[in-house]
């Protein structure tokens, strides 16, 4: 039995359930075989619309349930689960993947893709549907920062001595205490925002796959029913990371062995990064699929297996890639402030070049125009990996073509093409 939920559809009322069961008929002597454990391919349902009229199925096709693409297993054709056979061909294709036959409804091809492909996906998609992506980004990056200025004003007050003055250790550990208060604060205010640019810029990404246009108001409708089950997912992953460090590297320390915590810190190191990638793709599996947290996990899991180097890779190459554009736009701001309003080389030599408002208000505008930029990189670029990866592994670019209107999508060259879903399937799985 699979547990595969599929991808439901953005922009529907409710919340969805998954695929009706129904087991697919026996295919005809000599066709492509399906898979013993392989339940029916789900639909997904063109966001914002109902579900299509749904003639017969074929008696060569198994019926359809509900959800977008609930691909579980292999697909008849090739062992790496295409649906089209043959050395992994694409609709149209001869005998590899990409080609002038790949349909484009949106902002990528549907086919597999390689890096330079998911960069430029995330970048048309900022491009095109700018007035929705950077709106979210905008404004969750002014609150962020705001309080960042305050926060970094506000401990750095507490914690100035005066020269001279011999304070006690009361007020050494209140002034203390206060900075890290406002500091959690702080942190607690950006994490709210990167739940919220997430689960929003993934259903923005999910809609220009399709070459349809996002709201901010749709977005958050569609995002909202998630936030609560994609704030325990964030947490968890955050708890798990840290306490696998503290358990790798606490022998070191209760043995005051500072080779053993040294080596400890390392194997958590790496034993983190191997875990954090693995888990990339649970938050748009999550947010598209209509999934709870430990299915998002599992299907994570499942959709990375064998492509841990390549996701890690392609991450690693979006990382650079917006530390270097966060840089660029972040340090000649910073060194504006400090020449013009926190003492220039003496304030940087004294370490009061950011006590001033004037440069922890230039620093913030360079922060807030570079997370602008950086945060829907980052998160169109995890949920093309997702849909990447959902390709190669479960075809979901036959529910891709069928929701963007490409009925016929891949019968050119095999024969046959997709039917549309079944009535018995009970229509689209829906999510709030």
């Amino acid at each position: 039995m699979n547990d595969s939920p599929g991808w439901a559809s953005p922009g529907s009322p409710t919340d969805g359930e998954g695929s009706d069961g129904t087991q697919p008929p026996a295919q005809p002597t000599g066709g492509p075989k399906w898979s013993a454990e392989q339940p029916p391919p789900g639909q997904w349902s063109s966001p914002g619309t109902g579900a299509p009229e749904t003639p017969a199925a074929s008696p060569q096709q198994p019926q359809q349930g509900a959800g977008w693409g609930s691909y579980g297993g292999q697909q008849p054709g090739s062992q790496y689960g295409s649906p089209y056979g043959g050395q992994y061909g694409y609709p149209g294709g001869q005998g590899g993947w990409g080609g002038p036959s790949a349909a484009k409804p949106g902002v990528i091809p549907l086919r597999p893709l390689g890096l330079g492909e998911i960069l430029d996906g995330a970048v048309t998609t900022m491009r095109t549907h700018w007035r929705s992506v950077l709106s979210i980004s905008l404004a969750v990056a002014v609150i962020v920062q705001l309080v960042s200025v305050l926060v970094q004003k506000y401990s750095m007050d507490e914690l100035v001595i005066e020269p001279g003055s011999q304070p006690d250790a009361r007020e050494v550990l209140d002034s203390i205490g206060s900075s890290m208060a406002v500091t959690l604060a702080a942190l607690f205010i950006q994490l709210v925002g990167g739940i919220l640019v997430t689960a929003m810029l993934t259903m923005v990404f999910s809609r220009a796959v399709l070459g349809q246009s996002s709201t901010v108001a749709g977005a958050w409708r569609e995002s909202r029913g998630q936030l609560l089950r994609l704030a325990a997912l964030t947490l968890l992953l955050g708890a798990g990371a840290v306490a696998a460090f503290t358990v790798l590297i606490l022998p070191g320390v209760l043995a005051d062995n500072l080779g053993l915590g040294v080596l400890g810190g390392f194997a958590a190191l790496g034993l983190i990064t191997w875990l954090w990638f693995k888990y990339s793709l649970a938050s748009p599996a999550l947010m598209l699929e209509k999934a709870k947290v430990f299915t998002a996990l599992s299907r994570s899991s499942k959709l990375v297996k064998g492509s841990w180097w390549r996701i890690f890779g392609i991450s690693l190459v979006t990382g650079i890639l917006t530390s270097i554009v966060s840089a660029i736009i972040i340090w000649p701001l910073t060194l504006i402030g400090v020449a013009v309003f926190g003492g220039g080389m003496d304030g940087l030599a004294d370490g009061s070049s950011m006590d001033s408002w004037g440069a922890l208000v230039f620093a913030g505008i360079g922060s807030v125009i570079a997370l602008t930029i950086t945060m829907p990189m980052q998160s169109g670029v995890t949920v093309l990996l997702y849909i990447d990866q959902r390709i190669r592994r479960e075809a979901l670019d036959l529910e891709l073509a069928r929701a963007a209107g490409l009925e016929n999508y891949g019968a050119g060259d095999h024969g046959t093409a997709p039917t549309p879903p079944s009535a018995a399937g009970g229509g689209p799985v829906t999510g709030g």
